[in-house]
């Protein structure tokens, strides 16, 4: 089984804002972004295409596939209150406690990193089990993480020492009930 994990093109949004599940729209020429990832991926194209709902997943999946299906499990981190707030807004306090353990500690009417984990891993060990022969899969940064850090055994702490830019395309293969990084993956500047 081929598995894609694709993060979708840049969002139209300030540096310094927070955001997670916000619904934003994409940079104005996200269609040359869409484009370079297409060409990542073109001579493979005929496979099961899975989206986050948000508009900026969904653009590019449903120019890889007009068969998409969409899943909130794969969603972005839930800021909660914090969404579409500036950094620099945010409760130093708050922001201090949730620094301090961001995995286990929950935004204020948000989730912890742990549930997007949690909800991120029942998703994609559903897709495996489905066998398919390829299966791309339009999601998040945070979501990919996640996976990639339960693939690398890697504690969830230390996920973010994982490089994802917009549009990037990590190829994995499902093998003999195996996962296996195949290119794409970039942790402290190195390839892995």
């Amino acid at each position: 089984m081929e598995i894609y994990l694709i993060r979708h093109t840049t969002p139209k949004i300030d540096k310094g804002i927070c955001y997670g599940q916000a619904d934003l729209e994409l940079i104005p020429n996200f269609k040359k972004e869409i484009n370079e990832v297409l060409s990542k991926i073109d001579a493979f194209k005929n496979g099961i295409v899975y989206s986050s709902p948000s508009k900026r997943c969904s653009l590019l999946a449903k120019n890889i596939s007009e068969t998409v299906r969409y899943d909130d499990r794969i969603k972005e981190l839930d800021f909660g209150d914090w969404e579409l707030k500036s950094w620099d807004e945010i409760h130093q306090t708050d922001l201090n406690k949730w620094m301090s353990d961001f995995v286990n500690e929950q935004v204020p009417n948000g989730e912890s990193y742990i549930w997007l984990f949690n909800r991120s891993l029942s998703f994609f060990n559903e897709v495996i089990q489905t066998k398919n022969e390829q299966v791309f899969i339009i999601t998040h940064a945070g979501v990919m993480r996640s996976i990639l850090s339960d693939i690398l055994k890697m504690d969830l702490k230390d996920s973010f020492d994982i490089k994802i830019n917009y549009g990037d395309v990590i190829h994995l293969k499902y093998v003999n009930e195996k996962v296996s990084i195949q290119s794409g993956l970039l942790i402290n500047n190195k390839f892995m």
